[in-house]
């Protein structure tokens, strides 16, 4: 062989070699907590293996969401919030396009086409597209000054609204709904929750822990209308009132919908992936196509979609690990815990607080304190805690539930918490 075929040889040799060491090309749809969350437990892993790009249809970088109702009380700003600045993901050597929504998947070709035109080809395309609130479907619900509360816009009319008038109706009394009327109500605004229900956060707590809670929020000045069904929105160039199914109406110069949310799935079903509720997903959050995972509220795992962030923790440790290539853990659903972000209200709850049949209730109150326990047994077993007024205890309750600790033994002491019952040496 000639000088000039081993040459060539060679120079083909280092040509297959750079190719085999290519980075793969990682692309995420979605910047918020769900995405970022993976992509860090995929870094902590492999944190050569891909080229990552993020599109996100916010204009900002990565945000804690579960913070915005401390700022929209005035307790922190938006800087507090921010969990990776751009300076992180140019560190990380991610490219960031904030502000430009992905608006088609062409999974054929393995390309991502955004808003703005830009083009991406992926090897792995993980879906972090969130949940959207649900907009009650009334005659006005698309008036100016009616909103969601999501994002950090959302906050920001809330903010301005809250300068310049008066009136603010909550409509949905869960856990996001009390959290805007709290922040609206320390801003200055008169306001009212409208709930279907006859009881608040009723996902979450009992009967008796929401009356006492309803009774501390009436007397920091949040007004309820209870078992209230909206039935329009009134107003010209900008909201009035609301009005309700019996014909009363109530003043609103701003309205903030926090009735529930939906699974953002719509990108994913015009791709042709396999969705019911959201978009299905494996142990692994890997989709049908084995190419695509997906973290968040957007999947459905096991018939169940998601809310709160300790699932949605665990889906990104399992989901990271799998796109690392260190496929050997699995996701699965455990119990999950509540707290409602309100000063100078303490509330937990965990678990299965309903119960059934084979269940028991250890129930203690105390008026005069403000504190309320329930906790239910089943099997010797904590599988679910409601607590008010006295929270210190919650964490524990929430390891005896996940670990299914056998608490029979304690069942005396159990509701008087975790300091009485290691003094007795039986915890």
């Amino acid at each position: 062989m000639d000088r000039r075929m081993k040459t060539e040889y060679a120079v083909a040799g280092l040509a297959s070699l750079n190719e085999a060491k290519a980075r793969q090309r990682l692309v995420v749809i979605g910047n918020g907590m769900a995405g970022m969350r993976t992509v860090e437990e995929l870094l902590k892993i492999a944190p050569e293996l891909y080229d990552i790009t993020v599109f996100g249809a916010e204009p900002y970088g990565n945000y804690n969401r579960i913070l915005l109702s401390p700022v929209l009380a005035g307790e922190k700003s938006v800087d507090d919030i921010i969990l990776n600045t751009r300076d992180w993901y140019d560190a990380n050597g991610i490219t960031l396009h904030a502000g430009d929504a992905v608006t088609a998947i062409d999974r054929a070709k393995r390309i991502v086409r955004s808003q703005k035109g830009v083009e991406v080809r992926y090897d792995r395309l993980l879906i972090a597209t969130g949940s959207k609130p649900f907009i009650i479907p009334v005659p006005g619900c698309d008036l100016p000054g009616v909103i969601a509360f999501r994002d950090i816009q959302d906050v920001e009319i809330m903010l301005d609204a809250a300068r310049d008038h008066r009136h603010a109706v909550i409509i949905g009394g869960g856990l996001l709904g009390l959290e805007a009327a709290n922040g609206l109500q320390r801003q200055g605004m008169s306001v009212t929750v409208v709930h279907a229900s006859e009881s608040l956060m009723d996902r979450q707590l009992d009967a008796s822990a929401s009356a006492l809670l309803k009774r501390s929020l009436e007397a920091i000045g949040l007004r309820f209308a209870m078992a209230a069904q909206t039935s329009a929105i009134i107003g010209d160039d900008r909201v009035r009132a609301v009005r309700f199914a019996d014909g009363t109406q109530i003043d609103a110069d701003l309205v903030v919908m926090t009735a529930g949310v939906r699974p953002n799935i719509a990108l994913a079903q015009a791709s042709g992936l396999h969705c019911e509720r959201a978009i299905v997903v494996d142990d692994t959050l890997q989709t049908f196509d084995p190419r695509v995972y997906a973290v968040g509220e957007c999947v459905q795992h096991r018939s169940a979609t998601f809310g709160l962030v300790a699932p949605i923790w665990d889906q990104a440790r399992v989901a990271g690990a799998h796109l690392a290539g260190a496929g050997h853990r699995r996701y699965v659903q455990r119990a999950t815990a509540t707290k409602l972000k309100v000063t100078g209200v303490d509330l937990y709850s965990a678990g299965d607080f309903i119960g059934d049949d084979d269940s028991e209730d250890l129930v203690l109150r105390d008026p005069r304190r403000g504190v309320y326990k329930r906790l239910v047994l089943q099997a010797g077993r904590v599988i679910g805690a409601v607590l008010y007024g006295d929270v210190k205890d919650g964490g524990w309750y929430f390891d005896l539930i996940q670990n299914r600790t056998d608490v029979a033994h304690l069942r005396n002491r159990l509701l008087f918490g975790r300091a009485l019952c290691e003094a007795n040496g039986s915890a």
